[in-house]
């Protein structure tokens, strides 16, 4: 499954919004230095949807806002 993610780094509050069963938007305080970011959100994903990290995967939009995760 697709996963669709607006992503927002350097943030005051972590925060994650469900927008749709598809498409997320989620807040992280981490830089998006060194793929540190990527991690974070990756992270938050997994914790939402109670599954672990080592099934997300990032497919693309590794330096983009823009991110497409795959369960």
């Amino acid at each position: 499954m697709k996963i669709f993610v607006t992503a927002k780094p350097r943030a005051k509050k972590s925060s994650l919004q469900q927008l749709d069963e598809t498409h997320f938007m989620i807040a992280v305080k981490e830089f998006p230095t060194d793929g540190k970011a990527n991690i974070a959100i990756a992270k938050a994903l997994a914790a939402h949807l109670g599954i672990p990290l080592s099934y997300i995967q990032l497919l693309s939009g590794q330096t983009s806002i823009k991110k497409v995760f795959v369960v």
